[in-house]
């Protein structure tokens, strides 16, 4: 029932919301009576508020219609690669009509995004994609609300997650002979299944592996995620989150944990510095402060606009992640398309570079977290390993904003240039071919290392070292944001 209580409240504070919009409208227009009001800044500034918490806010575009490289314009064309019943392969394809450029383009590594499936939708990582096109042929998983998918598509398990990211590499590699892979958050942990599953067949895996900031092993560093999933039993997951889809969506009936209850757990985590935030807006408004008041709206329209996600999935990823910690335990077996069960090898991985990446003040996947994979991936040679830790960020910013841009991006395209082969592989690799033997021909993490530096000597007070189990790079702690 709460959903549907949810959704007639929503439906009833629609009308206010767009009239609170109309209102403010009406204070700031200079050819109104109202604007000339002493007060009339103030009241606009109320209203608008008003309209930003009230209103529904819908699933936003990537919006990426241009980008630079090196100095040229390159028009970029969005399109539909794959159609699956929860998930869309999203390319990003890249033209011009400058010959050197176009030429540059052709020979650039393609690069599978693959996005979290977490309750924000894939456009969170826009600045992410943004930043990738300028090197490279972008992919990008973009996952349905799962409200708009009928019972008649069927269920969706984290099987499935897995199996789909298996059939997008297949269809990457067909198409370049190979491709790299990277992960951000949530599913990092059905990423290094996929690729597990498919080295322990023999098929031909991805150039290297790219994770941000997920759970690889959540018994590190536990945050307040990993405190609530373990702290709670399946069965009060199941009792107090699930909820079916009301009838007025194509997915009616569907059981989901729902987008709205996902929300309330977001700002739940930090309701003090939302607070602040909408406060500053006000003033902002109020000041005339434009600049400010519109990053204030992009950051909440993405924020803000949430997915609900089918219930299996979301119960198994609590069970296998977060409270059975099948995957670093060796316990996770996977169902195929076929129906047979599959154990996940994460060792059987043997040529597939390994990149991990953790920000230093991530309070979502602690310290650790990420870089457990490490332990897991022994086939793969240490000199083909590297962890980078990213001084500062939290989060959000080892894959959005300043710090991404500026640190976090040079090693990952760095790391990525390293484990390009020389030559571009053969179109239409058969997904059963034998383990590839171009892994000597790639430059050890050596290399990778020593790339990064450079890709970071205009960077103020940058740190390269090696650690331990796999040659590291980080940024210094006093970097300001």
């Amino acid at each position: 029932m709460l959903y549907q209580i949810y959704e007639t409240q929503r439906s009833m504070m629609e009308p206010f919301s767009d009239l609170a919009e109309v209102a403010a409208k009406l204070f700031t227009n200079p050819s109104l009576p109202l604007a000339q009001l002493p007060i009339a800044q103030r009241i606009s500034a109320g209203y608008d508020l008003m309209h930003r918490l009230g209103k529904d806010y819908e699933k936003p575009v990537f919006g990426i219609h241009t980008v630079d490289v090196d100095g040229v314009d390159v028009a970029i064309h969005e399109r539909i690669e794959i159609d699956k019943p929860f998930c869309e392969l999203r390319r990003f394809k890249r033209f011009s009509d400058d010959t050197s450029t176009l030429a540059k383009l052709k020979g650039e590594p393609v690069v599978l995004i693959v996005a979290p499936l977490s309750g924000h939708y894939a456009t969170l990582l826009r600045d992410t994609v943004r930043t990738m096109l300028k090197d490279h042929k972008v992919y990008i998983t973009d996952w349905k609300n799962a409200r708009l998918v009928p019972l008649s598509e069927g269920e969706f398990h984290l099987d499935d997650y897995v199996n789909y990211v298996q059939e997008f590499i297949r269809h990457l590699q067909k198409g370049y002979g190979n491709c790299h892979v990277i992960s951000v958050c949530q599913p990092t942990v059905p990423v290094l299944a996929a690729v597990s599953l498919m080295a322990s067949r023999g098929e031909t895996t991805p150039l290297s592996m790219t994770m941000m900031g997920g759970p690889i092993d959540a018994r590190k560093s536990p945050t307040a995620v990993n405190n609530l999933a373990t702290q709670r039993a399946h069965s009060w997951f199941e009792n107090n989150v699930i909820y079916r889809v009301p009838d007025s969506f194509p997915g009616a009936g569907r059981r989901v944990y729902p987008g709205f209850l996902q929300h309330t757990g977001f700002v739940a985590m930090n309701p003090d510095r939302h607070a602040s935030s909408h406060y500053d807006y006000f003033k902002d408004l109020i000041k005339g402060d434009n600049e400010s008041a519109e990053s204030h709206r992009k950051f909440y329209d993405e924020y803000n606009a949430v997915l609900d996600m089918d219930a299996d999935y979301y119960l198994e990823t609590i069970d296998t992640v977060f409270q059975d910690f099948k995957l670093v335990n060796g316990t996770w077996e996977v169902k195929n398309p076929q129906g047979k069960l599959e154990r996940v090898r994460p060792q059987d991985i043997q040529h597939t570079a390994l990149l991990t990446i953790e920000g230093e003040l991530d309070d979502i996947s602690g310290s650790g977290q990420t870089a457990a994979a490490h332990d897991l991936c022994t086939g793969i040679p240490k000199t083909h390993r590297m962890h980078y830790e990213a001084a500062g960020a939290g989060h959000y910013g080892i894959f959005s904003g300043r710090r991404w841009r500026e640190f976090v991006h040079p090693v990952v395209k760095a790391f990525l240039k390293v484990h390009q082969p020389t030559e571009v592989a053969a179109p239409a690799a058969p997904a059963t071919a034998p383990k590839r033997a171009n892994a000597a021909t790639r430059a050890p993490a050596k290399q990778a290392v020593k790339a990064v530096a450079k890709a970071q000597a205009k960077a103020p007070k940058v740190v390269t070292k090696p650690a331990a189990k796999a040659p590291t790079a980080r940024t210094a702690r006093n970097t300001k944001a």
